[in-house]
């Protein structure tokens, strides 16, 4: 009988152990996922990877707004080649995120849209945001994104779906061995107030709503 308090209090010890081990867990993996965009462009930016739309250089005073104009001018395309473009999406959670079109052939120096379909099928509300890739990377250099929702957070109401664009045009001075470059997009979570933020101003969600 002298025992069981002693045991009992052992364990509560050994469960707020826990407890605190679990909590710092969540803390560093929120912190790291809060972290991935800005350490993503700081890795490209050292590689020499464009990974911003123009508008988004623009913003930051990473390219002045005649240099944005200069692209948007689209006066050399080299309708000598085709370059083929493959979209590719992969969503980090329970939701619908996929091109409107697999590929594409395109002209270098020729404006091209693509359209990106986004559902948020879970039953809360929820904020995400994407990161792109290239392949093969001596591509990246040469594919210029003049719109995109790259690294910007989109919030969604349950059942929601949004299209977004990405406008882009491929460099002429591509390496004349790259006949095919794929642009790639992970879409994932990010969890903080935002969401919390959002889902008080917006009031009762309407699923099915896009935009």
């Amino acid at each position: 009988m002298n025992h069981e308090p002693t045991a009992s209090k052992a364990l509560r010890q050994d469960n707020r152990r826990m407890v605190g081990k679990l909590v710092v867990i969540a803390g560093l993996m929120f912190g790291f996922g809060y972290a991935l965009v800005p350490i993503y462009r700081a890795v490209c930016d050292a590689l020499g990877i464009n990974v911003l739309s123009v508008s988004e250089r623009v913003g930051s005073g990473q390219s002045t707004p005649d240099q944005a104009a200069q692209l948007l001018a689209n006066t050399q395309v080299d309708r000598s080649r085709l370059i083929t473009v493959e979209f590719d999406a992969n969503a980090r959670g329970p939701w619908d995120f996929k091109p409107a079109q697999r590929s594409m052939q395109v002209h270098p120096g020729e404006l091209t849209t693509v359209m990106y379909e986004f559902r948020n099928v879970q039953d809360r509300m929820m904020a995400a945001q994407a990161i792109p890739s290239y392949a093969p990377m001596q591509a990246s250099p040469h594919f210029n994104k003049l719109e995109c929702f790259c690294f910007n957070e989109y919030t969604l109401a349950p059942g929601e779906r949004r299209s977004w664009p990405v406008a882009f045009v491929i460099d002429p001075k591509l390496p004349k061995d790259v006949t095919t470059i794929t642009l790639s997009y992970t879409f994932f979570e990010v969890k903080g107030k935002g969401v919390k933020a959002a889902a008080v101003q917006a009031g009762p969600a309407q699923p099915g709503a896009g935009s």
